[in-house]
């Protein structure tokens, strides 16, 4: 069987074989998809509020962050993009920029450079710059931009998203 996926404006369109790594063979639709994402996010968000992990500012994190989000439903879920996409750096660059990334957040967050909603919506645009991981969805940026500012002592980031989540 074959899926449809309809893309919103903007999108990153998966390729074919990115489109093999669908762990339920039995998916037809974007909505039945869809539905199979979002319990995935679910159980992502979920370990993410119960993880105890000090390290969220590396990139083994963000690999894992991935595959907690999105490994019940894609193959691939928590590896690096290896194909190249309408934004993002080439991906023999991914390893070398994302560590970059995070060791400059770290930096941020040892010396207080930023505060930390400031440093967070940084660590999103270079994400965005940098899109190292297919599907890494401005759900998955938000949690990353969320478990940043829930290390501070601020207030951490809020989406409409992680209500509806907790309240379950």
């Amino acid at each position: 069987m074959t899926i449809k996926l309809e893309y919103p404006e903007g999108a990153t369109p998966l390729d074919p074989n990115e489109i093999g790594g669908l762990r339920h063979k039995h998916v037809t639709t974007q909505g039945q998809l869809d539905e199979l994402e979002q319990a995935n996010i679910i159980t992502g968000f979920r370990w993410l509020a119960r993880t105890r992990r000090n390290d969220i500012l590396t990139d083994d994190f963000a690999v894992e962050l991935h595959r907690r989000l999105f490994g019940d439903v894609w193959d691939w879920a928590g590896s690096f993009r290896k194909t190249g996409k309408n934004i993002g750096v080439d991906p023999v660059q991914i390893g070398v920029q994302l560590r970059g990334l995070m060791d400059d957040a770290q930096y941020w967050a040892d010396h207080k450079t930023y505060p930390p909603i400031e440093a967070a919506v940084r660590l999103h645009h270079r994400m965005v710059f940098i899109h190292p991981i297919q599907m890494a969805t401005a759900a998955t940026r938000a949690l990353w931009r969320m478990s940043f500012s829930t290390k501070s002592t601020e207030p951490p980031l809020s989406t409409g998203l992680q209500a509806q989540i907790f309240k379950k």
